[in-house]
């Protein structure tokens, strides 16, 4: 893989964290700043491409009238059962449309498997408007706890 465009810290090699938010297809925990300065937080479907995590939206949501007003956000992928891995980081987020629904589509078609169900036609409905959040990673820190939970087991008595 290319280098990547941001500073990796942590337990992981930066190929080892591209590798882990290409392959995991759990939402995208995203904070950012709300107009009062207090935090946000949310889950998003994403993709990793070209260094970013980008992530669909409808056009009206809180979230794309917070990232308006300041860019910064922080944000972590990680699993959900043990043994726990992830990567976690800071970085910014760019906002533009997505007129075609080209990502939703692909995002729906990550989590889904198709667009046949009444979720992924009320999503991909025409009256519907869409953008693209790219968030681009300014340092991540990644880690992975399985050979320290290697015996960890949600079943074990």
């Amino acid at each position: 893989m290319a280098d990547t465009p941001f500073s990796v810290r942590g337990s992981l090699s930066p190929e080892a964290v591209e590798e882990f938010l290409h392959s995991t297809a759990v939402p995208v925990r995203l904070s950012c700043h709300r107009p009062s300065g207090d935090l946000w937080m949310l889950s998003l479907w994403f993709r990793y491409r070209d260094g970013a995590l980008e992530c669909a939206t409808a056009a009206s949501s809180d979230v794309v009238r917070f990232l308006r007003q300041d860019d910064a956000v922080a944000f972590e992928v990680s699993t959900n059962e043990p043994p726990y891995r992830g990567v976690r980081g800071n970085g910014v987020a760019r906002i533009d449309a997505d007129e075609d629904k080209v990502l939703l589509r692909a995002l729906i078609e990550r989590y889904l498997g198709n667009t046949e169900s009444s979720l992924a036609r009320n999503l991909l409905s025409e009256d519907r408007n869409e953008v693209r959040i790219r968030i681009e990673p300014e340092t991540v820190y990644g880690w992975d706890y399985s050979e320290r939970m290697a015996d960890a087991s949600k079943n074990e008595s």
